[in-house]
């Protein structure tokens, strides 16, 4: 992108939106240190229950909606980069697939290293789904966008289990099997043996445990609607945009609730009249829609709030060098993590509770924020996303090279 459309106002607003997401990502992974539960014991009363408050209110706010958050602006970010290149005469698409193989075999392998629940892998797979629909009309996009989001496949096990109740899902057994020898790996094992298990059975398990959870269909259907918001312009200031937002948020608000209150109703029924297959996929799908509804609640709330003035909220405003580096913070968050929390670090992870955790994920986000304000006052962008670019010279031979 030209350093001129960096900083538009519509840019901006994403980019403080992307802060935000990775904001709420960086609250979720500190609580869970890094996957690594733990609850410490023979706390006092009064910490128990902060610890137990703190856990349900970031979770009930931001898990599974970050990360949605995230995977949208994903679509965004792509649209915004083929109408760059669309402007100038080029076709992105070959462009577009090179960068998503140096996202799979390099920075979602660092990342890897060091997380044993890396997304970026998954990202760059579900990336490619975006090159044969990127030409198709809204219409069209937006239907494959929203059948993908149902959980198709969810549905077909529900309905198999239905039909017959000898069906059996093989659902969590290979994460599980994987998850297990990973963990007490980084429980006990060195920093080599530790940095081994999370590249081997450590991406094994975070890839078996997204597809195992719906994301091989809810990840697409994030991007596209990405790219639809792009198209349509709706991170634009305008009456229509503000409109759209508040269609958004108040279908958002309504079908969450509906979705919330009949998975509370229903909780008992299904725990006592269907099969655990039934029950792990019908898990999968309410959860998946739960966490759509309530991320376009927090998606409009933010745009309409920015909206309010001409660039935002001061608030907000603060997350735009930190959603400008979101590749960077996201890889170089999970390192310190891993560096506080796991066994060949400082070991927290049996030493913190929620609170403390919040604490630490709070030192982070304002460490990497600051260092963000500092980056980018003389540099276009951050250190991994100026390394993403720095293959320019073979990706422009590419790209010339599918235009002859």
């Amino acid at each position: 992108m030209k350093n001129t459309t960096l900083s538009s106002p519509r840019l901006e607003v994403v980019d403080a939106l992307r802060g935000f997401a990775l904001l709420g990502i960086i609250l979720i992974h500190n609580l869970e240190h890094y996957n690594l539960y733990f609850f410490p014991e023979n706390q006092p009363a009064w910490l128990d229950a902060l610890d137990k408050g703190i856990w349900e209110t970031i979770f009930f706010t931001f898990s599974g909606k970050a990360f949605a958050t995230f995977s949208m602006l994903f679509g965004f970010s792509f649209f915004i980069q083929m109408d760059n290149q669309a402007r100038r005469g080029y076709d992105f698409r070959l462009r577009f697939a090179w960068r998503l193989l140096l996202l799979l075999c390099v920075f979602a392998q660092l990342h890897a290293l060091f997380y044993n629940g890396d997304i970026l892998v998954m990202y760059a797979l579900c990336g490619f789904m975006l090159l044969p629909v990127c030409n198709l009309s809204n219409r069209t996009v937006a239907i494959i966008a929203f059948l993908l989001l149902l959980q198709p496949f969810e549905w077909y096990r529900m309905i198999m289990a239905l039909l017959n109740p000898d069906y059996t899902t093989v659902i969590g057994s290979f994460s599980g099997a994987y998850g297990a020898k990973s963990f007490a790996v980084l429980e006990t094992g060195e920093w080599k043996e530790a940095l081994y298990s999370n590249i081997t059975d450590g991406q094994l398990f975070s890839n078996f445990w997204q597809v195992e959870n719906g994301r091989l269909f809810q990840i697409p259907a994030l991007f596209m609607f990405g790219m639809l918001l792009g198209r349509l312009k709706h991170f634009v200031k305008s009456d229509a945009s503000v409109r759209f937002w508040k269609k958004v948020l108040f279908v958002g608000g309504v079908m969450f609730a509906i979705v919330y209150t009949f998975r509370l109703s229903m909780a008992t029924y299904i725990e006592s009249h269907t099969t655990d297959s039934f029950r792990i996929a019908y898990r999968v799908a309410i959860g998946s829609y739960q966490n759509f509804c309530f991320m376009c609640v927090l998606v409009a709330l933010f745009t309409l709030l920015w909206f309010k003035t001409r660039t935002g909220l001061q608030v907000q405003r603060i997350l735009i060098p930190y959603g400008r580096m979101s590749l960077t913070n996201y890889i170089s968050q999970s390192i310190l993590g891993s560096i506080l929390y796991y066994e060949y670090g400082f070991g927290l992870w049996t030493k913190t509770g929620a609170s403390i955790s919040l604490l630490i994920a709070i030192g982070i986000f304002t460490a990497q924020l600051l260092f963000s304000r500092w980056w980018l006052s003389s540099h276009q962008q951050g250190p991994l996303e100026y390394l993403w670019k720095k293959w320019k010279c073979l990706q422009e031979c590419i790209c010339i090279c599918s235009n002859l």
